[in-house]
């Protein structure tokens, strides 16, 4: 029988370590941002010039008008590189792959979960679930697939062992109907090397991944959350956001021991077309010099940024405007995924 990944000495590492580069898929999609496409690509091409002079960045834009326009807005950026890959949908972390580091000596790899656009919510799918193979026939790495669903969105981990997740999402029925919790658990040992899960609720207004753990709770170190905290009691946030907190002041690491919490407040409710948007400032990404911060013209947008900050003293903070991105119902963590340096 195959060994897994974790029998080999691979494990899913932290975000916070050095990246080998960042990849993420070059908008194209009008259906993903109704009626409000034409500033999306502008804060795509923002996100590649804040980080792309600190790591490679590596952009899916297959088809020949993606292709065109992202070569028109970043091509002259240094450290691009534009792959002819075509997806469905521009959120990457989502089904692209999960890189993976380990011991000494061993091959780069990556495991390549299936995809079914959260749930089957949003088809046709099929470009997004074969990017992850796509993508390592340029790379040749070894490749993992546990046949199983799985959005890199609904994972978050300090890279010891200890990983934090949603029962809303991993539990749905409409990703992995045969599976147990303790089967999903065993997957997430298995390929990933997780050996502590904390689940949360989950749930978020406005969300549509039933409850991605990207926009609730994230690690800043190996011990240490943020969690996303409604401060409105009137406000359909408050109480789910607030069993999160709960959750995760109780909850202990791969060794036992009690988490630090830190709260990231929520800015105001915002709408677009009557729609409550997912706005959270858990959306950040690490990149290997600079963190880059989702902001929504809010008077939290500074606490948030002074927040994480903090978390990340040896980090510049980058804040990018994201009302207009977060209408596609993600923000900068959806959008992109680490590739870990081996």
């Amino acid at each position: 029988m195959p060994q897994t990944p974790a029998e080999l000495g691979y494990y899913y590492p932290a975000e916070w370590t050095p990246h080998a580069a960042t990849w993420i898929s070059w908008p194209h999609n009008p259906a993903t941002w109704p009626d409000k496409f034409e500033p999306v690509p502008a804060v795509y091409a923002a996100f590649v010039r804040a980080v792309a002079p600190f790591e490679p960045v590596h952009i899916l834009a297959g088809r020949e008008s993606v292709m065109r326009q992202a070569r028109e807005m970043v091509g002259d950026v240094p450290n691009v590189t534009l792959h002819d890959i075509a997806t469905n949908d521009a959120w990457v972390r989502d089904y692209g792959p999960l890189f993976l580091t380990g011991r000494e000596r061993l091959p780069p790899a990556m495991v390549d979960f299936r995809y079914n656009a959260w749930g089957g919510k949003y088809p046709p799918f099929d470009l997004d679930d074969r990017a992850a193979a796509k993508i390592n026939e340029s790379l040749g790495m070894k490749r993992f697939d546990p046949g199983v669903i799985l959005e890199g969105g609904s994972i978050d981990v300090n890279g010891r062992g200890t990983l934090l997740t949603t029962e809303s999402c991993l539990l749905n029925p409409n990703r992995n109907p045969h599976l147990s919790p303790s089967q999903v658990e065993r997957y997430l040992a298995d390929y990933l090397a997780a050996s502590k899960v904390i689940w949360l609720h989950g749930d978020m207004a406005g969300d549509d991944t039933d409850g991605h753990i990207d926009q609730l709770a994230r690690f800043v170190d190996e011990s240490t959350v943020v969690a996303a905290v409604e401060e409105d009691p009137s406000d359909e946030n408050f109480e789910p956001l607030a069993e999160n907190w709960r959750r995760l002041q109780s909850a202990t690491d791969q060794d036992g021991r009690k988490l630090t919490v830190l709260p990231l407040p929520m800015p105001r409710a915002k709408f677009h077309d009557g729609q409550r948007l997912p706005a959270s400032y858990a959306n950040f990404y690490i990149a290997n010099g600079v963190v880059v911060v989702p902001t929504f013209d809010d008077p939290a947008d500074a606490i948030a940024v002074e927040t994480l900050g903090q978390c990340f003293a040896g980090r510049r903070i980058e804040p990018i405007g994201a009302l207009d991105l977060v209408w596609g119902l993600g923000a900068f963590h959806c959008m992109t995924q680490q590739q870990a340096a081996c």
